[in-house]
């Protein structure tokens, strides 16, 4: 653990993000008791964020066109998540964001042969390896809003905590304890206050 990063880079990771990197997209905005916290502030930290994510090669840079792309992409996910907790019709320029960003770099069909034998593997063109990272990412945010587990993407509860999870069961209301404990606390605090 890096000690001199700032204490919001140590944020616990929200259920799903670890089989959605669309799901750690849209939560790296959230907000902290002292403002807003963007983790894709500038070109540098996005391209950052993609290469941890490895989505990006290190070698490759992110102009500021591109930038903006990934942040209209983040920024189309949350109105589409909302529509499916919500069972709702998403906003037109949503999918039509996210349906550009998968047209950006449209996937070649292969076969591959691992371990477990021959199965499909779909790879984005690799011409322009930020657009196949942006088409990935909106790969996996379709997986994931038309898939098994749809119906599990849920907001967190918490006031002023704006990040989404997959819940593991239909009464988890809170992405991590730390926001359900803020809550019971805020409670407790109110009731003693009305006593």
């Amino acid at each position: 653990m890096d000690h001199d990063a700032p204490h919001y880079l140590h944020q616990l990771p929200v259920p799903g993000e670890e089989r959605y990197v669309s799901l750690a997209l849209v939560n790296t905005r959230f907000t902290l008791s002292h403002g807003t916290v963007d983790l894709l502030d500038d070109a540098e930290a996005a391209h950052l964020w993609l290469v941890r994510h490895e989505l990006l090669r290190d070698r490759v840079a992110l102009n500021g066109r591109q930038f903006g792309r990934l942040l209209g992409l983040r920024e189309s996910l949350r109105p589409l998540f909302e529509a499916c907790a919500a069972r709702a019709v998403p906003p037109g320029e949503s999918l039509d964001t996210l349906n550009s960003a998968l047209a950006a770099a449209p996937s070649t069909p292969r076969l591959a042969w691992t371990s477990d034998g021959p199965h499909r593997a779909d790879e984005p063109d690799t011409g322009n390896p930020t657009a196949a990272a942006l088409s990935l990412l909106a790969e996996d945010a379709t997986e994931l809003l038309t898939g098994s587990e749809a119906d599990q993407l849920t907001e967190c509860a918490a006031q002023g905590c704006a990040r989404w999870f997959l819940r593991s069961h239909a009464a988890r209301r809170w992405c991590t304890t730390k926001c359900g404990n803020r809550v019971r606390a805020a409670r407790a605090y109110a009731a003693r206050k009305e006593r």
